[in-house]
């Protein structure tokens, strides 16, 4: 078995659990905040995060084993940088049946409007949900981190997902995501075979999650 962790994520609305304080920044081992999200209207992004009905959800219910969350700020020239590195490891989880399902991405956009999310998704193509959180509460929730700023967790059912790993600064190529991701969930360097490539993401060969 490969992960028992949740992978992409973002955040807003609502917090259940204890916040960072300014300046002390989510770190490895530590539990996520309580936070909640609107379930998405449209149909292909809440199948794809597991959900159903209306209203908002936290992210212990998004049904995978790992997410990985990116905190970023819509007019960000870094955080633009990122997004087709993202959306390239996206459609490669998506089409490995090892993978898919196990693993996902999500967006949350500091201080930006639902329109402005709305807009930015469409102009770059953005194929996983993303949030709006325009009044920086998660953005706070998160000790106010510098953006770009990714977080894998592990879901851990009704709990507050684990922090494996986190990162700030530019991933701008799939292999800088993908390394983050090797790191986090334990996959093995064999599974991207080249430089940049970031085929072949296997759960066959890679080592169990550690508890």
């Amino acid at each position: 078995m490969f992960i028992h962790s949740a992978m992409i994520v973002f955040l807003s609305w609502g917090l259940q659990a204890p916040a960072f304080a300014e300046g002390d920044v989510p770190a490895k081992g530590a539990s996520l905040p309580g936070i909640r999200l609107p379930i998405p209207k449209d149909l292909n992004e809440k199948k794809y995060l597991g959900l159903s009905g209306d209203g908002l959800f936290k992210i212990c219910q998004i049904k995978s084993e790992g997410v990985l969350i990116k905190v970023f700020k819509l007019y960000c020239p870094i955080c633009q940088s990122t997004v087709s590195a993202m959306a390239e490891i996206y459609r490669q989880i998506e089409n490995n049946p090892d993978l898919g399902g196990r693993l996902k991405l999500i967006g949350i956009g500091a201080g930006n409007s639902p329109l402005e999310i709305k807009v930015f998704k469409e102009s770059y193509n953005v194929p996983f949900p993303i949030f709006p959180d325009e009044n920086f509460k998660i953005h706070q929730a998160l000790g106010e981190v510098r953006t770009p700023f990714f977080i894998a967790v592990r879901i851990e059912g009704e709990r507050p997902p684990r922090i494996l790993q986190t990162h700030l600064g530019a991933l701008t190529g799939a292999r800088a995501l993908s390394d983050l991701m090797i790191e986090a969930y334990g996959m093995k360097h064999e599974n991207f075979p080249t430089k940049e490539a970031t085929s072949s993401l296997s759960l066959k060969d890679a080592r169990p999650m550690p508890d």
